[in-house]
């Protein structure tokens, strides 16, 4: 019985309401539904016509043949290392440490476009430089670049279809030139590349190949002034032009060949040509070049003095991100360079599993 079992009203006061706890076990419920539902979704286990890192990487798969342990794009290259030397002017463009100090260490991966490790070298259109520069801070600075100067679409979901419309008909066990068709119809700067991949001269070694950072990217130096910027590696050997009927004589591992003879000569030289934008230049979308025009600064000359193959170098097990910087650069809000990411990641970690069940080892030419 109450101590004091009556109220001023002269009534008897109600029970003590009985606490259950379902409202709060409903709300935990909830909350851990959500949470899963957000993992399934960034997993692409739902939502399967969402384009996610994980859909893009399965369908760059269904393009070709399986080669576990290899990366999904570039599949053939060779290791490389040497160092970086910041010109005068560089700090002027970022106060990243690795525009300042006197030298900085570089491993990186010289590769052929496609998904085949055992490709020709002399069909591969696209060649690709990948590097790693680490600051004495040590902040990284990682880059992804091609022999292409634009790329070919400007979004994302375009790059999706252009990849899907290479997937072999299973009836023909070949694209169906339609579904390439409706792309190039679809964006025009599809057809601008590939008139360039039809006209643009081949080079005789990765040695004198012009890389391209189509991307665009922010720096800032120690005044705080801030940049929009696109790079390029400029070589310093003379170009020499290929044409179709020496392609056609060259071994399949041609390069490889003539970079290991070229190094035993001495290093090899790039120039780090940084363009800045002007007005109206587009920053967030690839496909689309800069004017010539533009202001351009040379940063430093990148020295390659060595190679392995990739069984034996470093570069194996590095994934080459682009959205990896130092403090002093940022990347752009282009969506392209954000997918490139994830793509990369969704493909290392797929080949890191493979490995780890016992891939096959790869070959002395195959390697990015």
């Amino acid at each position: 019985m109450p101590l004091f079992p009556y109220t001023r009203a002269g009534r008897q006061p109600p029970a003590p309401r009985r606490h259950t706890p379902l409202p709060w076990i409903a709300l935990i419920a909830l909350i851990l539904g959500a949470i899963a539902l957000a993992f399934a979704w960034l997993a692409g286990w739902i939502g399967r016509e969402r384009l996610t890192a994980q859909r893009f990487t399965d369908t760059i798969e269904a393009t070709g043949a399986a080669h576990p342990g290899f990366r999904r794009a570039h599949s053939k290259g060779v290791c490389v290392g040497g160092w970086f030397e910041p010109s005068a002017q560089a700090p002027s463009l970022s106060r990243a440490r690795v525009f300042a100090q006197p030298r900085v260490p570089v491993l990186g991966r010289l590769s052929i476009g496609g998904g085949d490790p055992h490709g020709a070298d002399g069909n591969a259109r696209v060649r690709s430089i990948a590097l790693q520069l680490v600051g004495d801070d040590g902040q990284e600075w990682r880059m992804a670049m091609n022999s292409f100067p634009f790329f070919a679409v400007p979004t994302p979901e375009a790059f999706f279809e252009q990849t899907r419309a290479q997937v072999p008909d299973p009836a023909t066990g070949k694209p169906d030139p339609a579904k390439m068709a409706a792309v190039l119809a679809k964006y025009p700067s599809a057809q601008a590349f590939r008139q360039w991949a039809r006209t643009a001269p081949w080079t005789d070694s990765w040695a004198n190949t012009t890389f391209n950072g189509i991307n665009s990217f922010w720096f800032t130096n120690a005044q705080g002034q801030k940049r929009a910027v696109r790079w390029r590696w400029q070589p310093q050997a003379p170009v020499v032009e290929l044409d179709a009927a020496a392609r056609g004589r060259v071994d399949a591992d041609f390069l490889s060949h003539d970079l290991q003879r070229r190094l035993a000569a001495g290093p090899l030289r790039w120039n780090l040509v940084v363009s800045l934008a002007g007005p109206g230049d587009a920053i967030d979308d690839p496909s689309v070049p800069w004017p010539a025009s533009r202001t351009e600064v040379m940063a430093g000359v990148l020295s390659l003095d060595r190679m392995q193959s990739q069984e034996q170098g470093a570069c194996g097990e590095l994934n080459f991100d682009p959205l990896i910087l130092p403090d002093g650069m940022r990347s752009s809000d282009d969506p392209v360079l954000a997918a490139r990411s994830a793509i990369y990641s969704q493909s290392f970690n797929r080949r890191e599993r493979e490995r780890a069940a016992g891939a096959p080892a790869q070959p002395q030419e195959a390697t990015r």
